[in-house]
């Protein structure tokens, strides 16, 4: 069977929320918790746009949130597939805000959604590929390849099994820890 390919464009999606005092923290700024739930709902809808089906979110690359957004704003969040492996799909989101009476924007956060395709029984399933037409789909491509790597190097290095505490004791004294090692 002969792979199905699609542009990163068929399959982008873009949301925009007026933000309610209800989605608000203690602070009177939208609560980080809701923005994290409306990142991982479009991340869905861009991967299932793709792929055709059900999606599941199987991990979420590093949320950092630059500035807060407020009550009362436009909050537009834009989602595209950077890249594609036979069954999980990298969805790129980015958030912004714009103060409606100002029109000025804020770029509040950008990450990165894994998300991996299920068939109607749960079972992983094929993605197709995407189509890269620009050198920002490449940059972005390789940057999501260059992720998976540091992640798995990550995860070696600190496996329990693997792991050499007197490598790391001295580095630990730079910061505010205090060891009681028994």
């Amino acid at each position: 069977m002969e792979r199905a390919f699609k542009t990163i464009k068929e399959s982008q999606v873009t949301i925009t929320q007026l933000m309610l005092p209800s989605n608000s923290n203690f602070s009177g700024k939208i609560h980080g918790g809701f923005i994290l739930s409306l990142m991982d709902q479009i991340a869905f809808a861009c991967a299932s746009k793709h792929s055709r089906n059900y999606c599941v979110t199987a991990s979420v690359n590093k949320v950092d949130f630059l500035n807060p957004i407020e009550v009362g704003e436009l909050v537009t969040l834009k989602a595209s597939i950077n890249y594609t492996g036979n069954t999980s799909m990298v969805v790129g989101v980015r958030v912004e805000s714009e103060n409606i009476q100002t029109g000025k924007k804020k770029h509040c956060n950008s990450s990165y959604f894994t998300m991996v395709a299920k068939d109607e029984n749960g079972k992983n399933v094929s993605v197709p590929g995407i189509i890269i037409e620009t050198e920002q789909g490449v940059r972005r491509f390789a940057r999501s390849i260059a992720r998976q790597e540091q992640a798995k190097n990550r995860t070696s290095q600190f496996k329990q099994s693997e792991f050499k505490m007197d490598n790391h004791l001295e580095g630990l004294k730079l910061h505010n820890v205090k060891l009681e090692l028994k």
